[in-house]
């Protein structure tokens, strides 16, 4: 039997001029998350990360305390879908600096994804949400593919992705991917097991290797 880790990067720089690089507190989740799947004997035969930048910063942070000592192969297919266009498409509250109040992000962003996700709108993105599903979808085939024979790959991706795979394999659609994309935390593990019966979802979101006080959503 075969197992995928999908691990969701580090906290990045919420705020900042530059998102797509991990925070001090995304370092430290990181490194904390490697050394605990190391110390629960987890020893990867592929290492795979999305090419955005907070990816691979996590995977090179945890695979140093896990000691691993794989390269780290890219696959696009794991990357985020782009948030700044998706928020680009939905008015921001009015009144309201919304990257002063988390909670008034929050409601902009939840608005804005459902916007993407209805369909309605499909001609306004770059990559309406049904091509997001299918590129995620290609993807974990391709890690499927890659580990079969009982090897073990552990990908860090965003929640996006992660929110995808877990709701799909629950037989979910949209609403289901939007109420997880909410909750994944930075560096929250989705784990599966493929064999004969296909790929099976076992965890989601599991983020025990954290204690409370650096357990964080964006």
């Amino acid at each position: 039997m075969s197992q995928v880790l999908l691990v969701r990067h580090g906290q990045a720089s919420w705020g900042a001029d530059d998102y797509d690089a991990l925070s001090p507190r995304g370092v430290e989740q990181s490194a904390v998350l490697g050394a605990a799947l190391a110390a629960r004997g987890v020893e990867p035969t592929l290492l795979l990360a999305g090419a955005m930048r907070r990816h691979r910063q996590t995977a090179a942070a945890a695979a140093e305390a896990a000691g691993w000592e794989l390269d780290v192969a890219t696959d696009e297919g794991w990357n985020e879908f782009d948030h700044l266009q998706v928020l680009s498409q939905h008015p921001t509250p009015e009144g309201v600096d919304v990257m002063s109040s988390r909670g008034a992000f929050q409601r902009w962003f939840a608005g804005a994804t459902s916007r993407w996700t209805g369909g309605a709108h499909d001609d306004d993105y770059t990559e309406p949400f049904a091509v997001f599903t299918a590129r995620v979808e290609a993807a974990l085939e391709r890690t499927v593919a890659a580990v079969a024979g009982g090897g073990t790959a552990v990908v860090f991706t965003s929640g996006g992705p992660m929110g995808w795979v877990a709701a799909s394999a629950l037989a979910g659609d949209a609403t289901t991917w939007l109420r997880l994309n909410e909750v994944t935390v930075n560096t929250g593990v989705t784990k599966l097991v493929t064999g004969s019966r296909g790929t099976t979802l076992l965890t989601v979101n599991e983020h025990s290797h954290l204690p409370l006080d650096v357990v964080t959503y964006r």
